[in-house]
């Protein structure tokens, strides 16, 4: 069953064309894979989806709901939440509180409950944070609990941000570019978790990624993208052996099956 359709949809800057008429669907439980080239314009299907820009045309809709109807505030809501390219945390605050942060759309009290710390307050409090803890156990983060975001390496802070986003309970995940200045072991690491959280938890993902590796490891269809258009749709090794596709990544060469695609 289709979680996510996106149908027709173009967006322009001008007079560029960053997405052409494209056209996708996310099943429930699967893995969705968004690949191509640099400014190929799969970031910006994801900052649509997240209701960051409006489509010149087309239609976006999310468990039947149009999302084009929604600002970006209320897409959370929904059940989508999603990682950035650029690390996206509170530097000044710990992990712990970070992933509370991604409770934000479950609290059910009010400002003036919160302020006096109402009983109802406090077991919100505990709801939240007995989430918080799982998540935290689920990718391995305790050992970072109480640590300010700051002091962390990159890698462990593209994992908090992971948790910052299972912490607000999605239906849909999106992960933009997850491996990217990870190293191997980490990118590893990375590939289990996806597919816990899609086995495991249930929850749909849709990823944008240059390692085809990963790709290979935990996608069920991928589509590949260039210069906002889509050139192929299959399982990994259909696209990665597609001809537009090896054209659009090297002109005449071909895609590393085992790594990143060598460009």
């Amino acid at each position: 069953m289709s979680l996510l359709d996106i149908d027709s949809v173009t967006l322009r800057f001008g007079g560029l064309v960053a997405v052409d008429n494209v056209s996708l669907s996310v099943n429930e439980g699967e893995v969705f894979a968004l690949v191509g080239p640099n400014g190929a314009g799969k970031s910006t299907v994801f900052n649509l989806v997240s209701r960051f820009y409006d489509p010149a045309a087309g239609s976006i809709r999310f468990d039947g709901h149009d999302l084009l109807q929604c600002n970006a505030d209320q897409v959370p809501g929904f059940g989508i939440a999603r990682t950035f390219q650029n690390i996206e945390l509170f530097e000044q605050a710990t992990v712990l509180q970070n992933l509370l942060v991604g409770r934000h759309r479950h609290r059910q009290t009010g400002l003036l409950s919160n302020i006096v710390f109402s009983p109802k307050a406090y077991r919100e409090e505990v709801r939240h944070r007995k989430a918080v803890e799982e998540v935290m156990d689920f990718l391995n983060l305790q050992p970072y609990r109480d640590k300010m975001i700051g002091g962390l390496p990159y890698g462990v802070r593209k994992v908090v941000e992971l948790g910052r986003a299972l912490a607000s309970e999605p239906r849909l995940l999106l992960l933009d570019e997850p491996a990217s200045g990870l190293s191997v072991e980490e990118t590893q690491d990375m590939a289990f978790w996806i597919e816990d959280i899609q086995t495991q938890m249930g929850i749909s993902v849709m990823m944008v990624e240059h390692d085809m590796g990963l790709v290979s490891a935990v996608s069920n269809r991928v589509m590949a993208l260039s210069d906002g258009k889509e050139l192929a749709t299959g399982t990994a090794a259909e696209v990665q052996s597609h001809p537009d596709v090896i054209a659009a990544y090297l002109g005449t060469g071909e895609i590393s099956k085992t790594g990143t695609s060598r460009a």
